[in-house]
């Protein structure tokens, strides 16, 4: 319970009083304009998932062209990708760690499939100003699963 002289220097200091309450409002008021844009737009991502429900199951007559149903799926994507950067905007340190997250390897494949190490060189080694034998200055090596019919396989592809 305020002792009588906080009443008081509350009392004396209606000016703060007044500061706090203003302050107060207008985090409230962020509050719930950032409350409603999300409502919509999960409205919104609602709507076309039901969309993308009917076209899917519903009776043939319904259903949506293949093509109709990609326009709706990026619609979908570009409203992620507005909020992640909305997001990114609004917190760098958290765009930061996503963007790391995405660069991250997943892990290296398996050591025991067969790999094919095919390496891409030019028509022409030598330069075309001085015809003088060109060197290699830097590569890079990638790797990616390519599937045979019953078999899979590392292809490593190292590129200047």
């Amino acid at each position: 319970m305020p002792g009588v002289s906080e009443i008081a220097q509350l009392a004396a200091d209606i000016e703060a009083l007044h500061a706090l309450v203003a302050a107060a409002r207008a985090e409230r008021d962020a509050a719930i304009a950032e409350r409603d844009h999300a409502l919509s737009q999960i409205d919104r991502l609602r709507h076309l998932l039901r969309q993308l429900q009917r076209a899917q199951f519903g009776r043939r007559s319904e259903k949506l062209d293949p093509e109709q149903l990609l326009l709706a799926l990026e619609d979908i994507e570009q409203a992620i990708a507005g909020n992640e950067a909305a997001d990114d905007k609004k917190d760098p340190v958290a765009a930061r760690a996503r963007g790391e997250k995405r660069r991250a390897n997943r892990g290296a494949l398996p050591g025991h499939l067969p790999r094919v190490d095919v390496t891409i060189e030019p028509e022409d080694t030598n330069c075309p100003c001085c015809r003088a034998p060109m060197h290699v200055i830097g590569a890079e090596t990638s790797q990616r699963l390519a599937n045979a019919w019953a078999s899979a396989g590392i292809s490593s592809c190292p590129s200047d």
